[in-house]
């Protein structure tokens, strides 16, 4: 372990981290320091640090692959789809084995789905509209049958969204018909290249990744892979890189602020891993409460972003400036979308137009921020002050993410303004904008803009059951004119992926689906 100086506050905090089960414990172990989820049920939640989970303990139909992401057969052997795009038919591969050891057969993959739909949490909401469970059935053993109410064009993208489950251990575990979420919220019951070990797990503090040597995928491609993960985050971004340089984790997370891209990248024994991500940085704003509900405030808000500023000035250019809500690499974004740029003499003329209409300007605006990830504080202050050369007054508020997803249930309980990124779920502009803007998803996270507009909702329900790409395309490039025009949203970035990592890792592979995090391509330098 390298020798570091510190300062007696860092001393202090690296003491707390020397002190807790921080550090690998044998050869053949990382740690990986990375957010962790709220708790383990992928049928629950569904944001960015429950793809962890996602990615190594359980198995889906189909998988994303590499950078760009390649959707691809997973557990499936082989599929036929009606022209329709009705009817599925898909054919599970042969001895898939569970964590337990049980074969895996198409009611396992039944009841996943059914348990989905049923628990109406996480990724229900793709497949609620279009999908009745009784239209889930197993032909045989190994043979599930899908029929649609309607054609869902992103379907194919979207399977992986649904982790598959052993129905048998999880049935085992159901309380009052809760469909053994109580359980499985601190147990698993996959089949991934990874289980967990219970026992150590707390939430959001300390999850134990324990290879599964019976993958069905096998371990040919990586004959040395990690025997063991311990995910144990630590919340001050400074204390996490600290810890990276002096050998204590492997793995920071992927949103390091460019002070700290800076200090990884010129320490010796560790390293920078840059990748193009589809991870799209949004200031939400609350389109119901006034003055957001005046679209000249919002597009002085728009104006008053300095969005070079920040990604220039603050990122260094480890970011790409994205106009809109669709990552700038996906099809769907507009090629000729200009979108806002900073203008502070303009936001000013829109700010008094808000103002003469009676909307309430001079009032206190709140921004929620994630007070783990400084990258989100920081763009909040960058539009802080200059709000404050048109004479609005911004607070920021530094909160936990689960908090502030317990505040999208109602408009009212939502928040004026926070700081989140769009990640890539699913590969397919419904990820981004149609999710986001219709309003059958308001009173989630992903709906937290309480914008209506049932022109754009017809536009974005229809591109749904388009199954013609081109078509779809027109449909998404103009939606993503309308909500710039409307200025419902601030959109800054799309996200050049950043993670701190020990040179001993090799095999790093990254995808915007889980940003990396699929420990099954990994192993330690001998």
């Amino acid at each position: 372990m390298r020798k570091l100086v510190l300062n007696g506050a860092s001393a202090l905090a690296m003491l707390s981290i020397l002190a807790s089960p921080v550090a690998a414990q044998s050869a053949n172990e990382i740690v990986w320091g990375d957010l962790l989820p709220a708790a383990l049920d992928n049928h629950v939640a569904l944001d960015q640090p429950s793809q962890m989970v996602m990615l190594n303990v359980y198995d889906g139909l189909f998988r994303y692959i590499g950078n760009p992401p390649d959707l691809q057969p997973w557990l499936v052997e082989d599929y036929t789809g009606s022209e329709d795009g009705l009817t599925w038919e898909f054919t599970l591969k042969p001895d898939v084995k569970f964590h337990d050891g049980s074969v895996m057969t198409a009611e396992d993959v039944v009841y996943s789905f059914h348990r989905v739909l049923g628990l109406n949490k996480g990724a229900a909401g793709t497949f609620t509209p279009i999908l009745k469970p009784e239209n889930i059935t197993a032909v045989d053993d190994l043979t599930v049958r899908f029929v649609l109410d309607s054609a869902y064009a992103p379907f194919l993208a979207a399977l992986p969204l649904v982790s598959i489950v052993n129905k048998d251990l999880v049935q085992e575990h159901e309380k009052d018909g809760d469909w053994g979420a109580e359980w499985l919220a601190s147990h698993s019951a996959g089949s991934g290249a990874y289980t967990i070990d219970p026992d150590t797990y707390r939430p959001q503090e300390n999850l134990t990744f324990i290879r599964f040597e019976d993958h069905f995928f096998g371990w040919d491609d990586n004959p040395d892979p990690i025997e063991v993960v311990r995910a144990q985050p630590i919340q001050e971004t400074t204390t996490r890189v600290m810890a990276l340089m002096s050998g204590d984790i492997h793995a920071t997370d992927s949103y390091l602020p460019t002070d700290q891209v800076r200090r990884v990248s010129s320490t010796e024994g560790v390293h920078l891993a840059q990748d193009e991500s589809m991870r799209v940085m949004f200031l939400r704003m609350n389109n119901s409460k006034p003055p957001f509900d005046n679209i000249n405030f919002r597009k002085c808000v728009s104006h008053a972003m300095n969005y070079e500023g920040f990604i220039t000035g603050i990122l260094e250019d480890y970011a790409v400036r994205n106009p809109g809500p669709i990552p700038r690499n996906l099809w769907g974004s507009p090629d000729d979308l200009v979108g806002y740029t900073y203008d502070i003499d303009l936001a000013q003329e829109y700010c008094d137009k808000a103002r003469e209409e009676g909307a309430p300007v001079d009032r206190e605006i709140e921004i929620y921020t994630q007070a783990q990830l400084e990258q989100t504080n920081q763009v909040a202050q960058v539009l802080q002050a200059e709000l404050r050369k048109v004479g609005v007054t911004m607070k920021v508020i530094p909160a936990n993410f689960f908090n502030l997803v317990a505040m999208m249930g109602t408009a009212e309980s939502s928040p004026d303004m926070w700081v989140h990124w769009v990640s890539t779920y699913f590969v397919d502009p419904e990820n981004w904008i149609g999710q986001t803007y219709d309003s059958a998803f308001q009173g989630s996270w992903r709906g937290s803009s309480w914008y209506t507009n049932p022109q754009l909702d017809e536009m974005l329900r229809s591109a749904r059951v388009e199954l013609d790409q081109d078509k779809r395309r027109e449909v998404y490039e103009e939606a993503s004119r309308i909500v710039v025009d409307e200025a419902v949203d601030v959109w800054v970035y799309n996200t050049v992926q950043l993670r701190g990592l020990s040179d001993q890792i090799e095999g790093y592979k990254f995808s915007p689906i889980g940003s990396g995090a699929d420990f099954r391509y990994l192993s330690l330098k001998n």
